[in-house]
């Protein structure tokens, strides 16, 4: 059996290995009017193959500019537009900086730390200590969302000294309260009802009147 992991890499997968051996017959015609011919066809069964191709701006030279990659940018054909620069499409885009430092934990996000920092700042005293619960129970809230079905006290304590460079010290004894069994924490994009019937179909269950026997 021939695999594909065994075959030649193709450099536009979204054609198809039918293309690719399409275009590498294409190469191998003598007559100079046949293979434009052929070009034409095999551009046709590209646009067929590739139909989302027609959203977007100028699609008949960005069709041509693909058959040109999938042939090694080797081929010669009469072309409507220019053979495409090989360096433009296979040379690395320059990395873009990132600003500020690194997040140290993707979960709780970048404002958290600003949060915890600005924490660090403030003078011991009840205040100070309220603050911390209830930074610690929304990174509970933030930390279930992404992770386990539950977490101890103690875990999120130790994120905000760890996160905080051991700055911030928690207060002994400080407790975040039980978890409400109502609440639902689903990541983004996911709705509060994903899972369970529709509004429609709870009401009609719920409020069915039981059947009685004549």
């Amino acid at each position: 059996m021939n695999y594909n992991t065994e075959q030649q890499k193709m450099s536009m997968p979204e054609y198809g290995r039918n293309v690719l051996k399409m275009v590498e017959h294409l190469k191998t015609i003598e007559d100079r009017d046949k293979r434009n011919r052929q070009a034409q066809a095999i551009i046709k069964a590209m646009e067929i193959l590739n139909p989302q191709v027609h959203s977007q701006e100028d699609f008949e030279h960005k069709l041509w500019d693909h058959l040109y990659m999938i042939a090694g940018y080797d081929l010669d054909i009469d072309s409507p537009y220019p053979c495409p620069l090989k360096e433009e499409f296979e040379t690395a885009p320059m990395p873009i900086p990132m600003k500020g430092d690194r997040i140290k934990a993707n979960h709780y996000g970048r404002n958290i730390e600003r949060v915890i920092n600005l924490l660090c700042q403030e003078p011991d005293g009840e205040v100070k200590t309220e603050m911390i619960r209830c930074l610690a129970i929304y990174m509970r809230q933030q930390y279930l969302i992404w992770n386990k079905d539950n977490v101890a006290d103690e875990t999120i304590f130790n994120d905000i000294e760890k996160l905080s460079e051991y700055r911030l010290k928690v207060p002994e004894g400080l407790n975040l309260g039980k978890i409400s069994l109502e609440a639902n924490y689903s990541r983004p994009g996911m709705g509060v009802n994903v899972g369970q019937a529709s509004g429609k179909g709870r009401n009609y269950k719920n409020n069915r009147k039981p059947f009685k026997k004549k």
